[in-house]
C-alpha cells in the first residue's frame, strides 16, 4: 500500500455525517450562538444550573461525548505507552512549558492594552487539556492508549502545578520583566472537582464497559458488535456541547464583536504553533503517525470547562477574564476540526516505525467520527 493510500482512502469511506462533520460543528456554533442571543435569559438559565459549580449541562454533553471513545481503549495495552520515553516526555515539555510559555508571549504581544482579556488569555494557556482532546485525537486516527494515558497524566500535573503555574505567570514573571501584575488563587479542590467530573467520571464508565463487555461477550463480541452501537453518540455529545457552550454566552460573544477579533488572533496563533511544532517534533524524534498526532492534539487543547469556571470564580462572570476563557473554545473548536483534517492528510509523510521503536498498537483505519 502506497504511503499516500491512508488519507486519500479517508473521505471515501466516511459516511454522509462524517463526511460533513465540520458543517455540523459550524452549525453547532452558530444555533449556540443565536439561541443565546435570541432566547432572553437563556445563558443565565444554564449557568444556573449546576452541582458544586461544575454547569450540568456542560458536564452531561462531554460524559457522552467521552464515554464512547474511553470504552474503546484497551486498557491492557496502556503499559507500552508508559514505557514510551519519546512520547511521553517530549508531552510534558509541551503541555507544562513550552504551552504557557507561549500563551503568556502572545498575551502580552496582541493585547498590551487589555489587561482583563490577557490575563483571561494566560488562564486558559495554564488550562491544559483533559476533555475534549480525546475525541478530535480520535477523529484524526490518533492513538487512543496514547491519549488515555496522555490526559490522565496532564489531569495530575494540572492539580498539582496548576495554581503555582498561576503565580508564576501573572505575577512573579511579570514582576521580574517590569510588568503588571495580577493575583490569582485558586483552590486545589477546585482543580481536581474538574478532573473528577470531566475525566475521572467517563474513564471509570469506559473501563468498567469493557471490563464487563470483554469478560462477558468476548473482544470480538465487544469491538464489532458494541462498539459501533455507542460510537456515534461521541458525535451527538459533541454537538450537544457546542451548542450550550456557545448559548452560555452568545449574547456576550455577539455584543462585542471587536473584542472578540482581539482575543481570538493570539489565540489562533496560539493554536498554530503548538499543533505544527508538536507534529514536527514527533516526527523528528521518530513517532509513528498516531502517536504524534495524539502529541500534536494534546499539546494543543485546553481545558475550557476550567479556564472558564477560574476566570468566573475569580474576577466574576461578566468580566473580561471569563469573555476571554468563552472565546478560547470559539476559536479551538473550528481550528482544531480543521486540523483534524490536516492529520489525516499528513499520515503520507509519516513512514512505519522502525524495528528498534517501542511496541505500540496503531490506530485502527476507521471512519474517524464512529471509529
Amino acid at each position: 500500500m502506497s504511503a499516500a493510500t491512508p488519507g486519500s482512502n479517508v473521505a471515501a469511506r466516511l459516511s454522509f455525517t462524517d463526511r460533513y462533520l465540520a458543517v455540523w460543528i459550524l452549525a453547532a456554533m452558530a444555533a449556540g450562538l443565536g439561541l443565546g442571543r435570541l432566547v432572553p435569559g437563556l445563558g443565565d438559565a444554564l449557568a444556573r444550573v449546576t452541582v458544586a459549580g461544575v454547569s450540568l449541562p456542560i458536564a452531561l454533553g462531554l460524559l457522552v461525548m467521552m464515554y464512547p471513545v474511553l470504552a474503546k481503549v484497551r486498557y491492557d495495552r496502556l503499559g507500552t505507552v508508559t514505557r514510551d520515553r519519546r512520547l511521553l516526555l517530549p508531552s510534558l515539555l509541551l503541555n507544562w512549558i513550552a504551552g504557557p510559555a507561549l500563551m503568556f508571549a502572545l498575551a502580552w504581544l496582541f493585547l498590551p492594552d487589555l489587561p482583563a482579556y490577557r490575563t483571561g488569555l494566560i488562564i486558559v494557556g495554564l488550562a491544559r487539556c483533559i476533555a475534549m482532546v480525546i475525541i478530535w485525537n480520535d477523529l484524526a486516527c490518533g492513538h487512543r492508549e496514547a491519549a488515555a494515558v496522555l490526559v490522565a497524566l496532564n489531569s495530575v500535573f494540572q492539580v498539582v502545578a496548576f495554581s503555582a503555574l498561576g503565580w508564576f505567570y501573572l505575577s512573579l514573571l511579570p514582576g521580574w520583566l517590569g510588568l503588571e501584575q495580577t493575583g490569582l488563587d485558586v483552590p486545589v479542590w477546585e482543580i481536581a472537582r474538574s478532573v473528577l467530573v470531566f475525566l475521572g467520571i467517563p474513564l471509570a464508565a469506559g473501563y468498567l464497559t469493557r471490563r464487563v463487555g470483554e469478560r462477558g461477550k468476548g473482544r470480538a463480541w465487544y469491538e464489532t458488535r458494541l462498539l459501533p452501537r455507542i460510537g456515534p453518540f461521541a458525535l451527538y455529545g459533541l454537538l450537544f456541547t457546542i451548542v450550550v457552550l456557545f448559548a452560555l454566552q452568545g449574547d456576550a460573544i455577539t455584543s462585542r464583536p471587536l473584542d472578540v477579533a482581539r482575543i481570538a488572533l493570539p489565540l489562533l496563533v496560539y493554536f498554530a504553533v503548538m499543533w505544527t511544532g508538536s507534529m514536527a517534533l514527533g516526527r523528528a524524534v521518530g513517532l509513528d503517525h498516531p502517536r504524534a498526532t495524539t502529541l500534536a492534539f494534546t499539546a494543543a487543547g485546553n481545558n475550557f470547562e476550567l479556564a472558564i469556571a477560574v476566570a468566573i470564580a475569580t474576577f466574576g462572570a461578566s468580566s473580561g477574564q471569563a469573555l476571554a476563557g468563552v472565546v478560547g473554545p470559539l476559536i479551538e473548536v473550528p481550528v482544531l476540526i480543521g486540523l483534524v483534517y490536516v492529520a489525516l492528510y499528513a499520515r503520507r509523510y509519516f513512514t512505519a516505525p522502525a524495528a528498534s521503536a517501542p511496541a505500540l498498537a496503531p490506530a485502527p483505519e476507521e471512519d474517524p467520527a464512529h471509529a
